[in-house]
């Protein structure tokens, strides 16, 4: 597995790099933002962990890049800035899996390996190329949804979320699976970016329509189905 690593500070990359190394990886490293751009461009890599503070282009505007180019490409962001509007923002660019500063290299391998293990398994799936409920119709290759003809905009975290829900419909969801499959990550209690981000979706989804589709079971979680 090739990895390109993007962290400007030098004594956390090489320590990275070589633990990385340790377990079998390739990791190609970058300095700033910029160069990372360059390096995902000219090659295809397996997985793209970066720092959020970076020289020249910042860990979100580098996430887009990616995202532009390589849409299925698992992106892993290392950074201290912890808060839940951190954590939405880096989400909102296409990142997949967030870990603060600092961290224990242990972690870092298994959310690595995790996200690594998850794609593998989402390239193995049968090809659909529109999910269908109720009024509502979203387009996987278009990246489009629409609800009763009527276009609706969505981030790319909105986007996967939805189309969890949608692959899972009329089943209880509870915010530890939605973590872990829609985010690749363990579900912290002490933060509500889950249910900040189902706001989000119901406001998008069901605000301006009468039947509502995503529905909160107190105490269990969410689940998709028509009222």
């Amino acid at each position: 597995m090739e990895l390109l690593l993007v962290e400007d500070d030098l004594r956390v990359s090489e320590l990275v790099k070589r633990g990385l190394e340790e377990h079998g990886y390739q990791v190609t490293l970058a300095y700033d933002g910029m160069m990372g751009k360059k390096l995902m461009i000219s090659n295809r890599y397996d997985l793209i962990i970066t720092d959020i503070v970076l020289p020249l282009m910042n860990g979100i505007e580098l996430c887009q890049e990616i995202r532009s180019v390589w849409p299925e490409i698992p992106i892993l962001m290392l950074t201290a800035l912890g808060t839940t509007e951190d954590k939405l923002e880096g989400f909102d660019a296409g990142a997949n899996d967030y870990l603060v500063k600092p961290f224990d290299f242990r972690e870092l391998h298994a959310r690595i390996k995790a996200l690594l293990n998850r794609n593998q398994k989402a390239l193995q799936l049968p090809i659909v190329r529109v999910l269908k409920y109720a009024d509502l119709e979203m387009d996987l290759q278009t990246n489009t949804v629409y609800r009763m003809g009527l276009e609706i905009a969505l981030t790319p975290k909105e986007f996967k979320l939805l189309e969890y829900m949608l692959r899972n419909k009329e089943r209880i969801l509870t915010r530890t699976e939605i973590a872990e499959k829609v985010w690749d990550t363990h579900f912290d209690t002490g933060t509500n970016f889950i249910d900040v981000y189902m706001n989000y979706l119901r406001k998008k989804i069901d605000k301006n329509f009468e039947n509502k589709l995503i529905h909160t079971k107190t105490g269990m979680g969410f689940i998709f189905r028509e009222s």
